[in-house]
């Protein structure tokens, strides 16, 4: 089984409730529109909480400029590499480059969005993932699209222009799923929501986020449906390395949602 965990900067879930193709895959998913993301409600401070299941005052970064770790948390990528499993890294935020250690990935790519504008480069990361997927062994690919965050701070969430960023990534997401392998599990959420043409605070168009997980595990390791109980971004680190059938980091303060 591989895990392919899919992230939509600043991706709100009333910007998806009514979405035909989400309502869709929603049929056919475990998900929660009501997950909630970590204080500050900022983006590499979440992705830092995502991917190391601590908050923001326990690895440090409480800002878009990262902060090296006082105390290292291991990260998913690193946990994984400990059972000689291999990840790769799909992005166009440059900034994300410090989630994980570089001996603990196989395979990064990196296209600017700022050079060739996001829309553009959500598709070009798009077809690096499938090329690169399709080809090489790889238990865990993170893809990060952030054409919406753009979208949002430059129109305004929920603007007609962030809307057409949402459909822009569901159609990227929408070709990984159809073009990639059928042991792929999806993971597919956001770091933070948005208001007006900002984030940060604890309002909750800030702080919800959407968790959808679609593929071969739903049925097998976790039922299709809604999930009732309560989640966090912090839940997301265990949950990938239970989907692989790992041991979570012992730091790790975020539990399975399996």
């Amino acid at each position: 089984m591989k895990t392919l965990l899919i992230l939509v900067d600043g991706m709100r879930p009333d910007a998806i409730a009514n979405n035909p193709r989400v309502q869709k895959l929603l049929t056919r998913s475990a998900y929660t529109l009501r997950a909630r993301t970590v204080e500050p409600s900022v983006t590499l401070p979440c992705h830092v909480s995502l991917f190391h299941s601590v908050e923001p005052s326990r690895h440090g970064t409480v800002t878009n400029v990262y902060t090296p770790q006082v105390r290292p948390v291991n990260g998913i990528c690193e946990v994984l590499a400990k059972y000689g499993e291999h990840s790769a890294f799909f992005y166009n935020w440059e900034e994300l480059r410090d989630l994980t250690r570089p001996d603990s990935l196989d395979f990064a790519y990196f296209r600017r969005g700022r050079s060739i504008g996001y829309d553009k480069a959500n598709i070009d990361i798009t077809d690096a993932a499938i090329r690169y997927l399709n080809e090489n062994p790889t238990s865990f690919a993170f893809i990060y699209f952030g054409y919406t965050d753009m979208a949002g701070h430059r129109h305004g969430w929920m603007s007609e222009e962030y809307m057409q960023a949402i459909e822009n990534s569901l159609d990227c997401i929408d070709r990984l799923m159809t073009e990639l392998s059928d042991d792929y599990t999806f993971i597919i959420t956001a770091d933070h929501g948005g208001h007006d043409r900002t984030h940060g605070t604890d309002l909750p168009e800030d702080m919800l986020i959407p968790v959808i997980i679609a593929g071969s595990a739903v049925g097998t390791k976790i039922a299709c449906g809604e999930i009732k109980k309560e989640v966090s971004i912090l839940d997301l680190a265990p949950t990938v390395t239970a989907l692989l059938g790992k041991e979570a980091d012992a730091e790790w303060e975020g539990k399975s949602i399996l």
